[in-house]
């Protein structure tokens, strides 16, 4: 337990440092390698890296349609009526998101518009790792769905001789995905970025994934003329926000379930309450036996902070030093502090409200800004899958008034060029009269 009134600056900052991303040269230069064979080499080089790094003997790359169709056949009602409710809600939640022109006349004869266009051709990247993630298909394919992307193609490795998760292919016919390729890691990115004979060439990459998804996706970024990502990615992080009267094993399940995640996943408690972090400390304890995950949790555990406040007001305070990427509010009464979050990715309000609700079925997406970004990063949202552009429409009258505006500016600036391109129409305007 840090004490925080009670410490340096320096302890203070270091509580709060995240793990470091390991973006080593090492892995610059094998993405730079893997991306080099992928433009070259096209499906030739997805399918050798199946079966150098995910150990599969007959790889493929092209999921066939009539497996998509037939996905739901291989679930449990359970799981179907799971996923049938996170992709319902994750669409409702989101489809009040789409976006709607404006157009309105700045001054007589002038008239602005702004128009929305869905980005023609999307990539989406889900990570394969120890368990399939239909979630992850879900929270970015409902997006790519409703905005009306011409072109959807997603990414996810499969290990071994071991058939693509039915779980992930009926998510993905749910969001009317048909092109699945079974590819992963940085060879997956590149193939979307560059195209190949299987993988149709995309105009943004979204998606989470390990240090070789997350370089591969900046390098494509940096080097191919137009190509976008969604947002920089880093380990998952959870903040939490409780009182006196919080109930400690909420708190420590809260903590644990993101712990799990990875090693270097990161979780804080910022709490008015030595006794209550006291009892958090023993419910950890308990349940970290429990988890099947056990090792990983208590790695992420060593990067953690349980933190005594003086008070709640300076418990918002130290978070939004943070940014977090989750913001759980286990609070009497939340309601008079919610103006005071900044920098969160999510808030999750309420004793009844765990993070794992906005990772699955809520509505809300999982898609966040970590490692500081939520400053300036927002959730993943509709808007990312769509691109603005501008409109102007003018007439003879209006631009001989806007003309006491453009002329005197474009002078000042001293392009002449631009006044020009005025000046000339006024004399059209002038000699028609």
């Amino acid at each position: 337990m840090l004490r925080w009134n009670e410490e340096s600056s320096q302890v203070q900052a270091a509580a709060l440092m995240r793990p470091a991303v390991s973006a080593s040269a090492k892995v610059e230069a094998i993405c730079q390698t893997i991306m080099s064979d992928v433009k070259e080499q096209g499906d030739k080089a997805l399918l050798d890296m199946a079966k150098k790094f995910d150990n599969r003997a007959n790889p493929r790359l092209r999921v066939p349609l009539d497996e998509i169709n037939a996905s739901e056949q291989a679930l449990s009602a359970e799981l179907k009526y799971a996923i049938d409710t996170a992709y319902a809600n994750v669409k409702r939640f989101h489809e009040a998101q789409l976006p709607k022109d404006i157009k309105l006349s700045t001054q007589p004869g002038v008239v602005c518009e702004l128009k929305y266009q869905a980005i023609e051709a999307v990539g989406i990247y889900v990570p394969g790792g120890s368990a399939p993630l239909p979630s992850s298909v879900i929270m970015q394919g409902v997006l790519a769905q409703l905005s009306g992307a011409k072109t959807v193609v997603l990414a996810t490795p499969v290990q071994g001789n071991e058939s693509i998760n039915p779980a992930i292919l009926y998510a993905a016919k749910l969001c009317g995905i048909t092109t699945l390729i079974e590819s992963g890691g940085a060879g997956a990115i590149a193939a979307m970025a560059y195209g190949t004979e299987s993988v149709p060439k995309v105009n943004k990459i979204f998606g989470p994934g390990n240090s070789f998804v997350t370089m591969a996706k900046q390098l494509v970024a940096q080097t191919i003329p137009g190509m976008a990502i969604d947002m920089p990615a880093g380990p998952s992080e959870v903040l939490v926000i409780a009182d006196e009267r919080a109930n400690p094993e909420f708190i420590a399940a809260d903590l644990l379930s993101q712990a799990e995640h990875g090693a270097d996943s990161q979780v804080i408690l910022l709490c008015n309450s030595e006794n209550i972090i006291e009892r958090t400390q023993q419910a950890l304890t308990r349940q970290l036996a429990k988890l099947s995950r056990k090792d990983t949790a208590e790695q992420a555990l060593a990067n953690s902070s349980l933190i005594l406040v003086d008070s709640v007001e300076q418990a918002f305070d130290v978070s939004a030093q943070y940014g977090p990427e989750h913001l759980i509010l286990q609070l009497a009464d939340s309601t008079p502090y919610l103006d005071k979050v900044k920098n969160a990715g999510s808030v999750f309000v309420g004793d009844y409200t765990p993070e794992s609700a906005g990772d699955y079925a809520s509505g809300t997406n999982h898609v966040l800004p970590t490692y500081g970004y939520s400053a300036t990063y927002s959730s993943l949202n509709l808007l990312d899958f769509f691109r603005t552009y501008t409109v102007q429409t003018i007439s003879k009258s209006g631009l001989t008034q806007l003309s006491k505006a453009i002329l005197p500016l474009a002078d000042a600036e001293g392009l002449d060029a631009h006044a020009n391109a005025v000046s000339i129409r006024l004399e059209a305007i002038k000699n028609e009269q």
